[in-house]
């Protein structure tokens, strides 16, 4: 019972993370910050969930994300060349 109720819950992510990309793309087309905003947000909530769902920590999850924003640092991403981006929020998690 328990394997199933935690299959359901991740495939309903999966389809709420769709979601929320579809939102966000029409919160980009019609330039609509409050949507931008919350599709944003709520990417950001349901990719967290789902990964403590699949077996990851919040802090895993944190520490990925830490390590993935280094390597493209030190690979020159273009987002950090032009913006300094990833650095900065690189900078932003550290100081959470």
């Amino acid at each position: 019972m328990h394997i199933a109720k935690s299959m359901k819950a991740i495939e309903w992510l999966k389809t709420e993370i769709l979601d929320q990309i579809a939102n966000l793309y029409k919160g980009l087309h019609t330039a609509n910050q409050s949507l931008i905003s919350d599709s944003l947000a709520s990417l950001v909530v349901a990719t967290y969930v789902l990964a403590r769902r699949v077996g990851f920590s919040f802090r895993e999850v944190d520490q990925a994300v830490t390590r993935k924003l280094r390597e493209h640092a030190r690979e020159r991403h273009q987002l950090e060349d032009w913006y300094g981006d990833l650095s900065q929020l690189e900078e932003y998690i550290n100081k959470r």
